[in-house]
């Protein structure tokens, strides 16, 4: 245990609640995934529905781990390759059509052996990289509309704009978390207030071009449905918030148990979307609010990183990266009961989905790697690898 123990290194309680999180997704989905499993091909079809889950989480680890040993510092020259590929990734996902079998296809892409990768999630954490180098590299000067608009505020823009087509809530949040690191970074207020009536106007100018050519996108028409299913609470128009509604209501105070939820049967993305409703009814309000707790109690261990980066970049990579997984923790929980409309956000680290699990892990070892700065391990890793050769971004990277 001791040997192991050497290598994992930062915030153990960082760790330890990426852990519990994963571990407690395996019960979860498990449940969750049975009915999704006996309506096609029974056992076998569970079988490789978990081991599936279990690949996920292990390549998600292994993307965690690698995040965690690079030095934070590092991420900032990274962003600057990797936010064009980013870019081209959303353009090719986004140019794939509207449906491929049935499902939205501008929001993924597919990869060999079936498997299929969600580009928003790896731009977004991308973008938000991007956003925290040039605020930091930029902090101390009151940089104006003009002179920030292309380093700055165009990739926020080409991003969401490209994201919004498939999935206004993901663009939604990837807006809101720019403008909150911008905010973080000391960026003007006046520029953050021009940014949102900008956002808003553009959003309005979209819906009211996709009303006009609605072969534009086959999204906006669902958007107003849930929105109005939403403000009128009816069961049959509602009916995915409904049966989780019963779910919740089914699972008490402890729930009835595990394994044993019958809202499962009727819910429509019950190992994704709607898990959490699942966990409650089978473990109860005790169950959600510990899944609840850990996220906050995540959030708190997230915000002391923050605090204790060595940089600016640090605190902003860590503010990014955490915000992330957090929102959508948190819009995904709201939805199963009933506080935001339906969005389609799944649960990091728990919910079914390889695309999710991959970037909540890769976000948290970013996080990891910050924290062991502050730890000074980094240090004493450097001494033990003094003889590798020189960073060639370190350049770059001492200005971030």
């Amino acid at each position: 245990m001791m040997k192991l123990a050497k290598y994992i290194r930062g915030d153990r309680v960082i760790w330890t609640l990426a852990v519990i999180l994963s571990l407690m997704s395996f019960l979860s989905v498990y449940s969750a995934s049975s009915n999704i499993a006996f309506s096609s091909n029974g056992v076998s079809h569970m079988t490789t529905i978990m081991l599936r889950h279990l690949l996920y989480l292990i390549t998600g680890f292994s993307l965690l781990y690698l995040a965690h040993n690079i030095p934070f510092r590092y991420y900032a020259a990274l962003s600057k390759i990797l936010l064009p590929i980013a870019v081209i990734l959303l353009i090719i996902t986004l140019a794939q059509g509207t449906k491929i079998g049935g499902d939205n296809a501008s929001r993924w892409l597919i990869l060999p052996f079936g498997f299929s990768f969600q580009t928003s999630s790896f731009a977004s954490l991308v973008l938000f990289t991007h956003i925290a180098r040039y605020l930091s590299k930029n902090a101390g000067r009151s940089l104006s509309m003009r002179e920030s608009f292309f380093p700055l505020l165009l990739p926020l823009f080409i991003v969401c704009g490209l994201i919004l087509p498939a999935n206004f809530s993901t663009a939604a949040i990837v807006f809101t978390i720019g403008v909150i690191l911008m905010f973080v970074g000391s960026y003007p207020l006046k520029n953050i207030g021009i940014l949102l009536g900008s956002g808003i106007l553009m959003l309005a100018l979209f819906i009211l071009f996709v009303k006009q050519f609605p072969d534009v996108s086959n999204r906006v028409r669902t958007w107003e449905q849930r929105i109005d299913s939403f403000k009128s609470g009816d069961a049959e128009v509602n009916y995915q918030v409904h049966k989780a509604k019963m779910a919740i209501a089914e699972g008490g105070f402890f729930g009835v148990g595990s394994g044993k939820s019958v809202q499962k049967n009727f819910l429509p993305q019950s190992n994704s979307d709607f898990i959490y409703a699942v966990i409650v009814e089978e473990y109860g309000i005790v169950g959600g609010l510990v899944v609840l707790a850990g996220y906050l109690f995540l959030f708190m261990r997230i915000l002391k990183v923050a605090t204790k980066a060595p940089s600016l970049f640090g605190s902003l990579l860590t503010v990014a990266a955490g915000s992330g997984i957090l929102i959508q923790a948190f819009v995904n929980m709201g939805v199963a009961v009933n506080v935001f409309p339906v969005t389609g956000q799944t649960l990091p680290l728990i919910s079914a989905g390889g695309s999710s699990i991959w970037m909540s892990c890769l976000a948290i070892g970013m996080i990891l790697s910050v924290s062991r700065s502050y730890m000074g391990e980094e240090a004493a890793i450097r001494m033990e690898n003094e003889d590798l050769p020189e960073n060639p971004f370190e350049p770059e990277l001492t200005n971030a």
